[in-house]
């Protein structure tokens, strides 16, 4: 029985291989489908055979008119129910999926299909085609003109209508076929990027601290080895865009001056850094700024899309977290805007998710790397909020298992800056978070544990959970009673009414040194700044800080001695105030307005100046 069967089949594949007219050609294909289904011996070399002989059919005759091309597909289809198509016929599906998306046969023949595929274990890395013939399939229905509510319902068909997909296979080849899609969107910039440590460094920049050497030293006016400088106010010169093309991917670079001051200098006997100073988030070594053709624009936008309709689905919510919770994607896809922030549902759906296998996943899968919940979290390369999904996370992971020292320590390590602005912003998570850390002693520095109290202290809910916390620990009600800390530093995006709120809830007497550095502080907080009676080093570098603030604090902090100015809008008309200023004697207006005349005034009218960088004026 078996030798007939083959007979005919070796028969059909000598017609084929030498077609003259495709009407009979097709006619032979129809009666070869037919004797592999009526066939009585049923195995996979009976029912494969013919897809085999058709795949070679197409592949050596490419000039086929497109009616043609679907009279064959309608004419295998039968055998496609319980088949997966071998490679180049896969091929051949993709590129009608491609040229005709719109076409019949897409629904009522390749949906089947692609069902199947998706149904049955697949390795795609054996089998890559059929995982493109899947994604092509899917980018197709996407052209339709309900477009995504198409795909929408076809991820439904998938799941099926209970609340368990009886199909444990579906999720991880949908995913695969997400992630390959995403990959293949960024593929050409990532084949032909050279990993120049510009680029390295431009896509580290928001989690790894700048450390090239500045490239000139500052200029002193009276080199003094006893003088104490808090500030390193250094900066490097700003570079011109590097633009980077392909067919499908542009990349726009640019690179601005972000090296962070080094506030590790001691005053008086105390060497220790503050920990906030230590950890205060700074921008990014510069931007980039990806540009997709339409194509794969479309690609993206399709996948990332059937991530988020994957999300939604409480049963494949646990797995769908697992498997991304590697970070699974090329760091081009990371560092494009557009991505981060359409996966960013993804990420909300995990941390909204009151399960620990779920919200679990938003952590690093080892120690070292990182995890959603770094990328999403405020100075993180994903981050487009003022930190309310970083808030969500932390809520969730705390209210869980990880309501431990050492994710407390983790916190106060890594992103104790984000949690006291939102702290000071009302935010209760961060409050009890602040509280926790100085019930577990997670906060060894002074200045800093009265940063902390001051925060807590600058809001109705803050105050309530600081007062709960002193009543079961006396000791920390002296700190504040001391005098307040002697060191202080704004946390990034810090605003001037972030500012006013945070001085105004405690004592201040011994600020010596403030730092607002990289904060979106203006001369409005100048008022503020004026009524701290000690203050000595004020560091605003890359604030909006402008001329009305310098004539005003010029007229009340005469004992200042350190002033960082550098990337602010100050002009001459605010820089000219500082003559009266005689204590200074570290000065820095790097990339200022400042010009030569008004820097000569000034080198005449403070005679303890000795360390000023005016690197980038007209002073230069």
């Amino acid at each position: 029985m078996a030798g007939v069967a083959q007979k005919k089949i070796y028969k059909y594949k000598k017609v084929l291989s030498n077609p003259s007219r495709w009407e009979v050609v097709l006619k032979e294909i129809r009666t070869l489908v037919d004797m592999a289904l009526t066939s009585p011996l049923q195995d996979d070399s009976i029912n494969q055979a013919p897809l085999e002989i058709v795949s070679k059919l197409l592949s050596e005759n490419t000039n086929l008119t497109t009616q043609e091309h679907e009279n064959i597909i309608v004419a295998i289809a039968p055998l496609l129910e319980n088949n997966h198509p071998p490679p180049d016929l896969c091929e051949f599906f993709c590129k009608h999926c491609r040229e005709r998306p719109r076409s019949m046969v897409v629904i009522e023949v390749f949906t089947p299909v692609v069902q199947r595929i998706l149904k049955h274990n697949m390795d795609f890395g054996k089998c890559p085609r059929l995982r493109l013939f899947t994604q092509e399939y899917i980018l197709a229905l996407n052209e339709l003109n309900a477009g995504m509510e198409v795909v929408k319902k076809f991820i439904q068909s998938m799941h099926g209508p209970t609340g368990h997909c009886p199909h444990p296979r579906v999720l991880p080849n949908l995913v695969a076929v997400c992630l390959a899609a995403i990959y293949s969107c960024y593929e050409e910039f990532i084949n032909s990027r050279d990993n120049s440590p510009s680029l390295k460094e431009i896509r580290n920049g928001c989690q790894q601290p700048c450390d090239r050497k500045p490239t000139l030293p500052l200029r002193l006016l009276h080199p003094s080895p006893d003088l104490v400088s808090q500030e390193a106010t250094l900066s490097e010169p700003r570079l011109k865009s590097v633009v980077v093309a392909s067919s499908e991917v542009h990349v726009e670079v640019e690179r601005t001056s972000t090296a962070k001051p080094a506030l590790t200098a001691s005053t008086g006997n105390d060497s220790e850094p503050n920990l906030i100073d230590c950890l205060m988030v700074s921008p990014a070594c510069g931007t980039m700024s990806i540009e997709l053709g339409p194509q794969a624009g479309r690609t993206l936008g399709c996948h990332v899309e059937i991530l988020k309709l994957l999300s939604d689905y409480d049963d494949w919510r646990p797995s769908l977290a697992s498997l991304l919770q590697p970070i699974p994607f090329p760091k081009e896809a990371l560092a494009h805007e557009k991505f981060t922030k359409e996966l960013k549902y993804v990420i909300q759906r995990f941390a909204e998710d009151p399960r620990q296998e779920v919200h679990s996943c938003l952590l690093s899968v080892r120690a070292g790397k990182d995890g959603w919940f770094q990328l999403y979290s405020p100075g993180g390369v994903a981050c487009d909020d003022d930190g309310e999904l970083f808030a969500s996370m932390v809520h969730i992971l705390m209210g869980s298992c990880y309501k431990t020292k050492k994710f407390l320590l983790s916190l106060a390590e890594n992103k104790l800056g984000p949690c006291m602005l939102l702290a000071l912003r009302g935010n209760q998570t961060m409050a009890e978070i602040l509280c926790l850390m100085l019930e577990y002693n997670i906060i060894d520095n002074n200045d800093t544990q009265l940063q902390i109290i001051s925060t807590l202290e600058s809001t109705d809910v803050g105050k309530r959970m600081y007062e709960q916390l002193c009543d079961r620990q006396r000791e920390l009600k002296e700190l504040q009673r001391k005098g307040g800390p002697t060191r202080l530093t704004l946390p990034s995006k810090s605003t001037d009414a972030d500012l006013a709120r945070l001085l105004s809830s405690g004592s201040f007497g011994n600020l010596e040194n403030l730092s607002l550095a990289f904060t979106n502080v203006t001369s409005a907080c100048a008022e503020h700044l004026i009524k701290l009676p000690s203050l000595k080093q004020l560091n605003l570098w890359s604030t909006q800080f402008g001329d009305a603030g310098l004539r005003l604090l010029s007229e009340h902090l005469t004992m200042l001695q350190v002033l960082n100015l550098c990337e602010t809008p100050v002009t001459d008309a605010g820089l000219l105030a500082l003559s009266s200023m005689k204590s200074l004697c570290s000065l820095n207006m790097n990339s200022t307005k400042l010009s030569a005349d008004t820097y000569e005034d000034l080198k005449a009218k403070l005679p303890n100046l000795k360390e000023v960088d005016v690197r980038y004026t007209e002073a230069w």
